[in-house]
């Protein structure tokens, strides 16, 4: 009897320990580092491509969205990567505003759709569908499918598109990342947001204004990590062409929350590690995607 009792009492408290594991632990994705690429330099992350080769793929009409265009790494010894959706501003196409982007991020360690819009006046709640549309093709019925780790995904978005950024990470609180450029966000706020947020607008917008992203920004939560980076110039348009400045930040907000990759917190904690061309910076570091 007493055997017995020993082995009772040893598989209640096996028991105990699985539930409790199950409980308390959290999902791989924010416990493993997805690092990839060689250590990262300030000439790295502005530079106009990363390390890895890339290749691309057409994306036809239709799954919620109207096509655009896939961009992947072609290196299969990594295993998956981790996704971004871009969807363009009011009125745009991917082709004229987006598309210099495509490479330039898969080139870092990403897969990158960029997309048209089912109508180029849809709102920014139409445009944050569509971008979570793009990822839920990109993720379970693309070409590339077998290379994105569904659970590592992200959203970006230019003006309206960057409102339908916004708005997609209302909606899908586990996605990873979220990069607004000068976001039309007029049918929300960032209150409900839970997803890692960098805010990103121009001194000299007239459009969507600092004045408007002050606002936006103020209703981040404060358990958000997030980040507004004002540009000294720009305009409206400064994420519609090969902006160094844009692509110095963007790239180190990717891999820190998409890849967990801490190596590229030094570029944005505690204070911007170049600020060059930069009017204004507000960060809720320190940034942890591991904790």
């Amino acid at each position: 009897m007493p055997s017995t009792a020993r082995i009772g009492a040893a598989l209640v408290a096996a028991i105990i320990g699985l539930v409790t594991a199950l409980v308390v632990a959290p999902p791989a994705s924010a416990q493993e580092d997805y690092r990839r690429g060689p250590d990262p330099t300030l000439e790295s992350v502005s530079a106009p491509s990363g390390t890895f080769a890339t290749d691309e793929v057409d994306v036809q009409p239709g799954h919620g969205f109207n096509g655009g265009k896939i961009y992947y790494p072609t290196d299969t010894s990594l295993g998956t990567w981790g996704a971004v959706a871009v969807v363009p501003g009011y009125t745009a196409k991917w082709d004229d505003e987006g598309a210099w982007m495509g490479h330039w991020i898969a080139s870092f360690g990403f897969v990158v759709i960029g997309i048209d819009t089912n109508s180029p006046q849809d709102w920014d709640d139409a445009r944050g569908d569509q971008l979570l549309a793009a990822l839920d093709y990109l993720t379970q019925d693309s070409p590339v499918a077998d290379r994105v780790d569904p659970d590592r995904l992200g959203v970006m978005g230019h003006s309206m598109g960057g409102g339908g950024a916004v708005n997609a990470a209302t909606k899908r609180p586990d996605l990873q990342a979220a990069v607004p450029f000068a976001p039309a966000s007029f049918s929300q706020d960032l209150s409900g947001v839970q997803v890692p947020t960098l805010v990103m607008g121009a001194e000299d917008d007239g459009v969507i204004t600092p004045g408007d992203l002050d606002r936006l920004y103020a209703s981040l939560p404060a358990g958000t990590p997030g980040a507004y980076v004002q540009l000294a110039g720009g305009g409206h348009g400064f994420p519609t062409y090969g902006n160094t400045d844009v692509t110095r930040l963007t790239i180190p907000w990717l891999k820190i929350f998409i890849d967990n990759d801490t190596r590229y917190t030094q570029f944005l904690c505690p204070e911007m590690a170049d600020p060059s061309g930069i009017s204004r910076y507000e960060n809720t570091c320190p940034y942890d995607p591991l904790a």
